[in-house]
């Protein structure tokens, strides 16, 4: 049986100080994507993107689009937490 990659939540800060949340199985990958304006249409009106949070590893896409959910009905304060390492 074929094992899957893990899948990741990611927060990447955009240069107008909001935050973009996403999952991903490649959190530097997809921040070159969302950086040449691939994706998301913040991406291409907010970018470029610094990555701010990776998540531990997510066994899959359900638990890592569930957990994304939770996170982009955040406040910015709260997520700035969870970035700091206050939260998990």
């Amino acid at each position: 049986m074929r094992m899957s990659k893990p899948w990741f939540l990611y927060i990447a800060k955009a240069r107008t100080g909001r935050f973009y949340t996403g999952i991903t199985t490649d959190p530097d990958r997809r921040i070159q994507e969302h950086n040449r304006g691939e994706g998301a249409m913040m991406a291409t009106e907010q970018g470029p993107f610094n990555l701010v949070y990776i998540s531990p590893a997510i066994p899959n896409k359900s638990f890592a689009r569930k957990r994304e959910i939770q996170i982009k009905d955040w406040s910015q304060a709260k997520k700035l937490k969870l970035i700091s390492g206050e939260l998990k």
